[in-house]
């Protein structure tokens, strides 16, 4: 701790451990507070095996160097269909009519332990979370996206680049205060 303020503990299954040290990334707070840009990568670039965390993540690291080529911070995961499923270091969020939207477990992503434990405080709360595909025509009708982890919190995106040129959202959207009111109660 006296280095490194984030440890990444990784258990195998014949009980060794690995324990690795890194740093909270540059700029968090500038982008928590009024979010960053997005790059939506090519199908190709999709997390494989998604339902195990295999400790694998060489195609969410190539689709973020692409990414930050483009002065983008962070790359969305998509499937071969264009659906959104996932940024390479977190669950996306979005909201919508008054809910929030995350993509399904079933549609490739990883589960997230920050995605469970903040999908079951927002229905506690009596929050509508709503898990469907993101498809290309549904990211159009967001207010606000964000993504989370348990090292960043919420980050939200202000714009995402993609193929047919930038989409633009809120980083300032009254909605992420709930979000952050999930961080303030642990």
């Amino acid at each position: 701790m006296a280095h490194f303020p984030v440890l990444r503990i990784t258990v195998f299954p014949d009980g060794r451990e690995w324990i690795t040290g890194r740093l909270l990334p540059k700029n968090l707070i500038e982008n928590q507070e009024n979010g960053t840009i997005g790059f939506l990568a090519a199908p190709e670039f999709y997390r494989s095996l998604p339902s195990h965390k295999t400790g694998n993540y060489l195609s969410a690291w190539l689709a973020k160097a692409n990414a930050q080529n483009l002065d983008a911070q962070e790359v969305i995961l998509v499937d071969i269909a264009g659906n959104w499923l996932e940024t390479s270091t977190g669950n996306l969020w979005g909201w919508q009519n008054g809910c929030w939207w995350t993509p399904p477990v079933g549609a490739g992503i990883l589960p997230g332990v920050v995605r469970g434990q903040l999908m079951d405080w927002l229905l506690k709360k009596q929050q509508v979370v709503r898990t469907e595909p993101w498809t290309p025509e549904l990211v159009k009708g967001f207010e606000a996206i964000a993504y989370s982890n348990s090292v960043v919190e919420i980050i939200p995106l202000h714009t995402v680049i993609c193929d047919s040129g930038k989409l633009e959202y809120n980083p300032h959207h009254p909605c992420f205060q709930q979000l952050r009111m999930f961080f303030l109660a642990l």
